[in-house]
């Protein structure tokens, strides 16, 4: 029973991610989000069950990248493709988009350049044996998370400077492409999966932590983006350090 416990888990997350669709199209965004934070749950720990167990294997390392392709490819490039749809619906004249081009689909669409490169981005890490302790180009589930903060801002009816500023075409389409290049850039990012104790192997995580706990109480979700570009200054300035020595 025990190598079927991770795979099962594994699932969960897949179902999650499905909920999280279905959650979107009915124009639920908090009810997705939530959905999307359940299933990258569910991912952490089907890898430590799998460890745990002693029973990783390839049957799991594939069916965890075809769950994250949906939890964490579909679902962010679907969100993208419904906020886009929504603005298109409220007014284009201001954005200067012509209704002819604009309400044949043709710009919405653009947002699933995320999923694109989420799929990308999954089936090299699956060959990519530097990737074993730590990350090479944003890992999927933290960009959906930063995908799926963009609507909870606007719910959370706090900075509606930056709720206009993000709910703009031109910006979304920005976010999309600069997604698509995080995902599979060649920037070596830090594990958060802390293995043990030690307080020298651990402290850039432990910062981390500490930083985005202190980020959700001030910014609440307006933190969550913040702490995405934090992962990535901190996996940059680490190592620039690490290079210097």
């Amino acid at each position: 029973m025990k190598k079927h416990i991770p795979n099962a888990i594994t699932l969960l997350n897949l179902a999650s991610g499905l909920l999280a669709i279905i959650a979107i199209f009915k124009g639920y965004y908090d009810e997705a989000f939530i959905f999307v934070c359940v299933g990258i749950f569910f991912d952490f720990w089907d890898g430590f069950f799998a460890r745990k167990f002693n029973v990783s294997g390839e049957l799991g390392l594939q069916l965890d990248s075809l769950a994250d392709v949906v939890t964490s490819g579909v679902v962010p490039g679907l969100m993208i493709f419904k906020l886009l749809q929504d603005i298109q619906e409220d007014d284009t004249s201001k954005y200067f988009l012509t209704e002819e081009y604009y309400y044949m689909g043709f710009v919405p669409y653009l947002g699933f350049i995320i999923t694109l490169a989420s799929a990308y981005r999954l089936a090299k890490f699956n060959i990519d044996t530097r990737q074993t302790d730590s990350f090479i180009g944003l890992p999927t589930p933290a960009n959906a998370l930063f995908i799926m903060s963009i609507p909870m801002i606007q719910f959370a009816g706090t900075h509606e400077w930056l709720v206009d500023a993000l709910f703009n075409p031109f910006v979304l389409l920005g976010i999309s492409l600069l997604s698509a290049y995080m995902l599979n850039a060649e920037i070596p990012l830090f594990s958060l999966k802390i293995k043990n104790f030690s307080w020298e192997k651990n402290k850039l995580q432990v910062i981390f932590l500490a930083l985005s706990v202190v980020l959700l109480f001030v910014l609440e979700f307006t933190a969550l983006p913040v702490i995405i570009l934090l992962y990535v200054a901190l996996s940059v300035l680490n190592n620039t350090v690490l290079a210097k020595k």
